[in-house]
């Protein structure tokens, strides 16, 4: 099997080598299959920094940064665009500045030139530290009025500090909001500047800030700064150390909910509190299950203010500890968990700031943090000992999501997840992807055990047909023994099914041989999107196959030898009607070890012999390596794939070719058209 090199080919439009990664390579990195199970070399294994930044990229907002409003759907920050590396302040401020969305990796320590800088970030921007390595030096980031959608995460911002504790000259920040909406501000190291480190203002609304350091500072937090009472904003799980005020003090919000902060005043030092938590102007706040520690008024508020508190512990204040009036239920406006108050220091202490592990950082949000579990074991531990059993105990109709918390092992069975469950999630909870699996060895033509004819296409390990479907964390397998079964009809045998809306596989392996992945739609006038990310696909032909629109993202797809160890198939078999969008296959890896030349990308599945469908795959910005034919597109069925829609752009690797009759290519234009959010629409995929 040949090695995917390191750096691969640039198109005119893509960032200069210099600057990043190459994308494919990037985001397949994150993806830990490949070394264990011998299948795919070195072709993806992980680069720490590289995987890190796309893990977390994944993530979305909890709190009120989470809410539809304003136009916005929750806060998701550039996740729908390009992934870039910087290391210098010129790229840095190019790229957290541009109009388009991007993921911006900070790799290096970068310095503000002049001292005091804030870079004006544009809307539907992640600006995210690799590892601990992420340094903002000298200044900071300035969100303006109307600024949305904006993710700044994992950065250490520190040292503009002028040499006045109590600074009203320079405006020095780490983080400024004026007027801005859909913010999060998660899991950073602010300490050591001039004024601020986040200053909240000119009514910013929708703000999550969780998981920071706010630390060695005078000034730590402040929001107001204006007569209007409309802003949200959701604290949770920052640790305040050795900080004299704004910690924070919040005027005239509309809902300011606070809860899981450790606010901790060290005896004896140069710093000490004025005050903790404050409640200012017609603020209605809710306090709940934080913890003070050393504060002199720990918590105050104005005549005018409204301040629940809840479950808070106090150890070593001393002065004003107030509550009074009414506020409001954070539960009605998005979900949460609280952590009791008494494991807050600790918690808090090791998962806050900058992390450098690969995989979820502590206390990132799970999007709906309040859906009810189920929770299967096999060994007979939990309630249920098969996936089916739990599929079956969620409620017809249900309106809000239930995971299926499947512990390690192997399932045999046939899961089907029926039309009328939607909202449900299953997911592996081992470690590894590898630890949980689903397992069928039926084929299409293989008899039912109760007589009533042969599997069909339900022959599938998993069949989703239920709307808000997800698959999470899991191996879905189908392991028919083709070679034992030649001669006796259907040889098709799925892993997964789907025939539903807004169906996502996330990290996830699909192993079969034929037809292992069938997205397929619900009805011809039923929207049917199935979005797949950071999963492995493995198969021989047509093993991504239906008639859905679908996108297949920052994945692997490994293309295998035949039942008898003869080399060759088709990867894609789209079935797409007219009126609709096929199949993407973007910033992805192909691999596997078979014959160069041997592999078509896909072709054109007519199904039934239905002359008015228009079967589209493009395959784009992705890795081919040299078993992919030098003209990757065939006929199925009599029908000529050149009078359908496939297409490529800027693939790179062995297996790319560049245009001609055989083998088209979007133009640039083309291009832009063509991307993940031109397929899924109006539906951006999150996390259970």
């Amino acid at each position: 099997m040949e090695k995917i090199p390191y750096k691969a080919r640039h198109r005119r439009r893509r960032l200069p080598t210099a600057v990043g990664i190459p994308t494919a390579v990037v985001l397949a990195a994150g993806m830990a299959y490949g070394g264990a199970a011998g299948l795919f070399g070195q072709d993806a294994r992980p680069t720490a920094s590289a995987a890190e930044a796309v893990t977390w990229a994944k993530d979305v907002a909890d709190g009120f940064a989470s809410v539809d409003a304003m136009g916005q759907k929750g806060t998701y920050g550039g996740r729908d665009g390009k992934t870039v590396t910087v290391k210098t302040l010129a790229d840095l401020e190019k790229y957290a500045t541009a109009t388009k969305p991007y993921v911006i990796v900070v790799a290096a320590e970068i310095t503000m030139n002049p001292k005091g800088k804030e870079i004006k970030v544009a809307s539907d921007k992640t600006i995210v530290g690799s590892g601990t390595s992420g340094h903002i030096v000298g200044g900071g980031f300035f969100l303006g009025q109307g600024v949305h959608n904006v993710i700044i995460r994992n950065l250490t911002i520190r040292d503009s500090y002028q040499d006045r504790w109590s600074d009203k000259v320079d405006d020095f920040d780490a983080i400024q909001m004026d007027g801005a909406h859909h913010v999060w501000i998660d899991h950073n190291d602010l300490r050591h500047m001039a004024d601020g480190l986040i200053d909240s203002r000119k009514d910013t609304t929708y703000l999550t800030v969780s998981w920071n350091r706010l630390q060695s500072h005078n000034k730590a937090f402040g929001i107001g700064w204006t007569p209007h009472t409309t802003a949200d904003i959701t604290i949770h799980h920052n640790w305040f150390h050795e900080t004299e005020q704004r910690n924070p003090s919040a005027d005239n919000v509309a809902h300011a909910h606070l809860y899981n902060n450790y606010l901790q005043d060290d005896p004896g030092t140069a710093i000490t509190s004025s005050y903790g938590n404050y409640a200012r102007g017609k603020t209605k706040m809710v306090l709940e299950n934080s913890y003070f520690e050393g504060f002199a008024d720990p918590v105050i508020k104005d005549d005018t203010a409204g301040l629940v508190q809840r479950g808070n512990v106090f150890v070593g204040t001393t002065g004003r500890n107030e509550h009074g009036g009414e506020a409001f239920d954070p539960k009605a406006y998005y979900p949460y968990t609280l952590d009791a108050a008494a494991d807050v220091p600790a918690r808090v202490k090791s998962g806050s700031g900058p992390r450098t592990m690969i995989g979820k950082p502590a206390g990132a949000s799970a999007g709906a943090g309040a859906a009810a579990t189920l929770t299967v074991a096999k060994d007979g531990s939990a309630p249920y000992t098969t996936v089916q059993a739990a599929v079956n105990a969620v409620p017809a109709g249900n309106t809000r999501r239930v995971v299926i918390m499947v512990r390690p092992g192997t399932y045999r069975e046939h899961v089907v997840v029926p039309a009328n469950k939607p909202f449900v999630t299953i997911q592996g909870s081992g470690a590894s992807r590898h630890d949980t699996v689903i397992v069928s060895n039926a084929s299409t033509g293989t008899p039912k055990p109760d007589g009533s004819g042969d599997y069909g296409t339900d022959c599938a390990a998993l069949v989703a047909l239920a709307d808000e479907f997800q698959a999470r964390n899991l191996t879905v397998s189908n392991d028919f023994d083709e070679d034992a079964n030649q001669g006796k009809g259907g040889q098709q045998a799925l892993a997964v099914r789907t025939a539903a809306d807004k169906v996502v596989l996330d990290g996830v392996i699909l192993n079969g041989d034929q037809d292992t992945l069938l997205m397929d739609f619900a009805g011809k006038d039923k929207t049917s999107r199935v979005y797949v990310t950071d999963s492995y696909i493995l198969g021989s032909v047509d093993f991504i196959y239906g008639r859905a629109t679908a996108v297949v993202d920052k994945s692997v797809i490994t293309v295998k030898k035949r039942w008898n160890g003869a080399s060759g198939g088709y990867i894609l078999a789209p079935g797409t009607p007219p009126d609709r969008k096929g199949f993407l296959v973007i910033n992805s890896i192909v691999n596997g070890d078979v014959s160069d030349g041997s592999f078509h990308l896909g072709r054109n599945w007519h199904a039934g012999g239905a002359a008015s469908l228009r079967p589209q795959a493009t395959v784009r910005d992705t890795y081919l390596p040299s078993a992919i034919k030098t003209t990757p597109w065939s006929d199925m069925g009599g029908f000529s794939w050149k009078k359908d829609r496939f297409a490529e752009y800027d693939n790179s690797g062995p297996g790319a070719g560049g245009a001609s009759s055989d083998r088209p290519q979007l133009t640039d234009a083309q291009a832009d058209d063509q991307q993940v959010a031109d397929w899924l629409g109006n539906w951006t995929p999150s996390a259970s």
